[in-house]
């Protein structure tokens, strides 16, 4: 009778916890659901009782004071993990109940009827404690107990369901290798669906609430891809509903991802192959086996893979061993059939919006694909057709952009965004420096065009400009830079056009190199162009002198701007061969009369500032031995490299303007020069040994290398030696000479001095005459005595000046004047 009186017994407890388990007896009760199960393996009279006692842990737990929900959360997660541990019982009731307590913690419902004194938990305080217990990852592990028991494993997929809603618990299925084998129960037999549906929306979770690399690495096995590929498949030939197309869209995210992963074997699966097929299905007319019987309904989720199929493109144009298969598969024409205008709509077809924004993907995707098919691509005369696209973006016929896509950004009522991404598809090709590509697109007149899409974007940018303009703008100067890089012809055949369009990017607002609109790559861009379409071309060059761009690339240079003085006098330099550039870089005048002279010392100074050159506050060199050492040179070791890789000492000169400026002052003559004034004359005489100097450095870099490896020889030793001395001697001369000029600025600024004093001391005393005279006048106006006085010695002065004697035939004139009644 032992069994009846535990069975009658744990229906008493049932019925006394029916309205829920005070937090307090949590424990308790799980001690009596492990009797249970442990009865149920011998008699299944207990698996009633058991699991209405799992059914309890589904009714909310009730608290007497709000601190027991922490005081007893380490024996409530132990309590509700052990419902994971509990599936280990051999029967279908209970493993289903105890999948139902669990999702009934997602589903909270009060009960009709509170314990007295008690109030319910958290709504959130179960899923909490399933956390903390790691139910999740003891659940998903219990799954290979129910492989061939269908109506369990779904049951137990669908608690998983709401427990991989959270980021702990998807974690904790990550640790049990959950991502590959729910990928594997993809294609399990299940004629309801749930299987697939369950499995991949866990899968979703997975990839949304963990590391999206973790999860990818997992489904990257040969089988996973495999069974990937058959249930996409199968969605595709079969999945007729709305559902079913979204999971099949849904699969091919997932697809896109693991084409992303090296390591996947994509290719050897076939299932690349497949997805390249079917992104070319529409517009190549060349049936594949592969998707026989498959057939667009241009419905929406239809799109929705057109574009997932296009980012796979996308994604295996970055994969070497992938460029056989677009190739074979005929990629290339597929995405140049979006390279048109769209025609009169037939049925069935996509909307103007739709084909619009496939349009624009299409030619996005084709920019990344072009590098890797210049054979095809030359084949398919992608430039021809891109020319024709273009001059139709530019052309007046009336198209109005819905702009509402990704790549649509700033096409809205225009033909911006095809221009935009067009341009881009230019760039890419010809930033392969293909001389097939280039003598491609310079025999259809492409430079002429590109001047014509240039005024076109400049004139756009007047009425308003956004930042898909100046990538457009940046865009073509890039496209004519490559173009005509080293080729006289086409130089001269830019200059005729280009150069009074390019000399307005130099008059560019300062400002605008702060909008955030990327008018800092513009002027990049444009300089990059005055560099390979002007320089080098006798023509151009002149052109663009007289227009006065010299004095613009020195308004720039007087910025000051880091990342823009390289550049500006490296082009300055190229041009210095031209005669009339020095005559216009002499003449420039900057704010505050500053010359070009003073500009490039004033550069040279803060570039040393900024590389940590030391110099003392007159500017100059402090140290004799290491005269143009950077602070970074001071602190690096010595490196052994080989004779063909160059040392610090060389690479510093490419990466500091010094060396620019130098070779500046060089082109203009050192001595021709105008007068500097003393502190810039200390720097200039840096300047002028620069060459010297540098020697030096890669000499001593030389010893130290032949130190590390060898003892010299004595006669190399001395010639070393003789060779540091030389440059120290060097130095100790301008620094003499740099103290010279500063001497001699400073006895001529005492010699100013002492003039100024001068006219100071001639000014004061000129004041104290003044005051004197005023002085006497106000006497003689105000005292009669003082007045006679005066007058009387105004007679004498007058007959002392009066010559001595008679004056033979001479007139004499009285000096008084009558009837003056008059002081003054």
């Amino acid at each position: 009778d032992l069994e009846k009186e535990q069975l009658k017994t744990l229906k008493k407890v049932v019925n006394h916890f029916e309205n829920g388990l005070p937090l307090k007896d949590v424990a308790q009760i799980n001690e009596i659901l492990n009797l249970c199960a442990e009865k149920v393996n011998e008699q299944e009279a207990f698996t009633e009782p058991l699991c209405e006692l799992i059914k309890l842990f589904g009714l909310p737990f009730h608290k007497k004071k709000s601190f027991e929900e922490a005081n007893y959360a380490v024996e409530v997660s132990q309590s509700i993990a052990q419902l994971g541990h509990l599936m280990r019982v051999p029967s279908s009731q209970v493993k289903m109940q105890i999948c139902r307590c669990i999702i009934s913690f997602y589903n909270m419902e009060l009960p009709g009827k509170l314990l007295l004194g008690y109030q319910p938990t958290s709504a959130d305080y179960k899923i909490q404690m399933a956390e903390l217990g790691g139910l999740a990852e003891t659940l998903f592990l219990s799954l290979t107990l129910v492989e061939n028991q269908l109506t369990e494993k779904l049951w137990v997929l669908k608690a998983l369901q709401h427990l991989s809603t959270s980021e702990t618990n998807c974690r904790l299925m990550m640790k049990a290798q959950a991502a590959s084998k729910l990928c594997l129960y993809l294609n399990g037999a299940d004629p309801s669906g749930q299987l697939l549906f369950r499995s991949s929306d866990i899968l979703w979770n997975l990839l949304e609430n963990t590391s999206k690399e973790e999860v990818v690495n997992q489904l990257s096995s040969l089988e996973c891809v495999q069974t990937l590929q058959e249930v996409f498949v199968d969605l595709l030939m079969h999945g007729f509903r709305h559902c079913d197309q979204h999971l099949r869209n849904d699969l091919l995210v997932i697809a896109t991802l693991l084409v992303e992963n090296p390591a996947a074997p994509m290719i050897e699966s076939g299932f690349a192959k497949l997805l390249i097929v079917l992104a070319t299905f529409a517009e190549v007319k060349l049936r594949n086996p592969l998707v026989k019987g498959f057939k667009f309904t241009y419905s929406y989720e239809d799109f929705e893979m057109k574009k997932l199929l296009f980012n796979v493109i996308g994604v295996l144009s970055k994969d070497p061993s992938a460029a056989q298969l677009l190739s074979e598969n005929h990629m290339m024409p597929a995405l140049l059939y979006y390279v048109k205008p769209k025609q009169k709509p037939g049925f069935p077809d996509w909307s103007p919006v739709l084909y619009e924004e496939l349009q624009l993907h299409a030619i996005s995707v084709l920019a990344s694909v072009a590098p890797v098919l210049v054979d095809k691509y030359l084949s398919c005369h992608a430039n021809t057709l891109l020319l024709v696209f273009l001059e139709w973006c530019i052309g007046q016929d009336p198209f109005f952009g819905q702009g509402n896509s990704f790549h649509g950004a700033g096409g809205r009522g225009n033909k911006l965004a095809q221009l935009h991404y067009s341009l881009r598809v230019l760039r890419s090709a010809v930033s392969l420096y293909d001389d097939a590509v280039n003598l491609n697109l310079c025999d259809q007149g492409a430079i002429s065009q590109l001047l014509d899409v240039l005024r076109y974007a400049i004139k756009k940018s007047k009425e308003k400009e956004d930042a898909t303009l100046v990538e457009i703008q940046a865009d073509t100067l890039f496209i004519l830079s490559v173009l005509c890089d080293n080729d006289l012809p086409r130089k001269e055949l830019f200059s005729r056009e280009g150069i009074p369009i390019l000399i307005p990017f130099f008059r560019m607002d300062p400002k605008k190199l702060y909008s955030g609109l990327g008018h800092h790559c513009l002027l990049f861009s444009a300089l990059d162009c005055l560099w390979s379409c002007v320089v080098g071309c006798y023509i151009a060059e002149n052109s663009f002198i007289e227009k006065q761009g010299i004095f613009l690339l020195l308004d720039l240079l007087a910025l000051k701007e880091k990342k823009l003085c390289n550049i500006i006098l490296g082009i300055l330099v190229e041009l210095c061969d031209n005669p009339k550039t020095n005559l216009h870089i002499n003449t420039w005048r900057g704010k505050r009369d500053q010359t070009a002279a003073n500009l490039l010392i004033q550069l040279w100074r803060e570039e040393e500032m900024d590389l940590g050159v030391r110099r003392d506050q007159y500017g100059r060199i402090v140290d004799p031995k290491r005269p143009i050492a950077t602070s970074f040179q001071k602190q690096q070791k010595v490196i052994l490299v080989p004779s063909n890789c160059p040392s610090f000492a060389i690479m510093e000169i490419s990466e500091s303007i010094r060396a620019k400026v130098y070779s500046l002052f060089c082109k203009l003559d050192f001595e021709k020069l105008p007068a500097l004034p003393a502190k810039d004359s200390v720097t200039f005489a840096i300047i002028q040994r620069y060459m010297d100097f540098k020697v030096g450095e890669v000499w001593r870099e030389i010893c130290a290398e032949i130190k590390e490896e060898f003892r010299p020889l004595t006669s190399d030793a001395k010639a070393l030696k003789v060779i540091s001395k030389l440059t120290e001697d060097t130095a100790r001369r301008v620094v003499a000479l740099q103290t010279e000029v500063l001497d001699r600025a400073h006895h001529h600024e005492v010699q100013e001095e002492q003039e100024i004093y001068k006219e100071f001391q001639a000014a004061y005393t000129q004041r104290e005459l003044t005051k004197k005279s005023w002085e006497n006048f106000s006497t003689r106006t105000s005292n009669f005595e003082a007045l006679k006085k005066a007058k009387m010695l105004q007679k004498a002065a007058i007959e002392g000046s009066r010559l001595q004697g008679d004056v033979s035939n001479g007139q004499h004139h009285s000096t008084d004047i009558e009837k003056l009644h008059t002081t003054v």
